[in-house]
């Protein structure tokens, strides 16, 4: 069984943030840059850390999601090892009542679990609880992926950034969510988690949570 914990990031994170960072997007931030966001108010950063055992997640956490006993005994998938168990990273802005989402990655290994939807759920969580009313962010038109996940928590297109990535050329879809203090918006958040937790416990993974 292996363990995954969402979490904020630590300065003792910071280099595995960075590698993390260069190996999803290239260098989009430095290490300076993390500081910065880590250190500002304004900017909730947010990590997904791996554990091969239960034995090496640390102490602390304040929810567990634990799993089913159905699933127990079964032959669950293994997953790869990373030096620093960083495995994914999200963060978004919040600027008045908006949460501007400015980083979601997962790391190639371990891309389509379910990671990203976790990690999205979480930052959408944080900003409903911290009483943000929209959440907005860019994403390339060709990844359709990416727009996929979007679309489960009903982010919809709301304008265009033209030629906002630089390595391509490519404009950005401007994609927007309203009403996230609405209880309709309660109700889809729980939805996506209990679909995330049975995909993820399925996938082999238990889930704990600092936030």
């Amino acid at each position: 069984m292996s363990v995954l914990e969402i979490k904020p990031l630590t300065t003792a994170q910071l280099n595995a943030a960075v590698d993390l960072d260069q190996i999803c997007f290239g260098g989009l931030w430095t290490r300076s840059g993390y500081e910065r966001e880590l250190n500002s108010p304004n900017s909730q950063l947010l990590v997904l850390e791996a554990h091969n055992s239960l034995e090496q997640r640390p102490w602390g956490c304040h929810s567990a999601v634990v799993m089913p006993h159905d699933s127990l005994g079964e032959d669950l998938p293994t997953h790869p090892p990373l030096p620093n168990g960083l495995v994914g990273l999200g963060c978004y802005w919040s600027i008045l009542e908006e949460a501007h989402i400015t980083i979601l990655a997962v790391h190639p290994n371990y891309q389509h679990q379910g990671l990203g939807q976790f990690l999205l759920y979480a930052l959408l969580n944080d900003a409903k609880q911290r009483q943000l009313e929209w959440a907005t962010l860019e994403v390339k038109p060709s990844n359709h992926a990416a727009l996929s996940l979007y679309q489960k928590f009903d982010f919809i297109p709301a304008g265009r950034r033209r030629g906002y990535y630089q390595d391509t050329g490519e404009d950005a879809l401007i994609l927007w969510r309203k009403g996230l203090q609405q209880p309709e918006f309660e109700q889809i958040l729980q939805e996506r988690y209990e679909q995330i937790v049975s995909r993820l416990t399925r996938q082999g993974w238990q889930l704990f949570s600092y936030l």
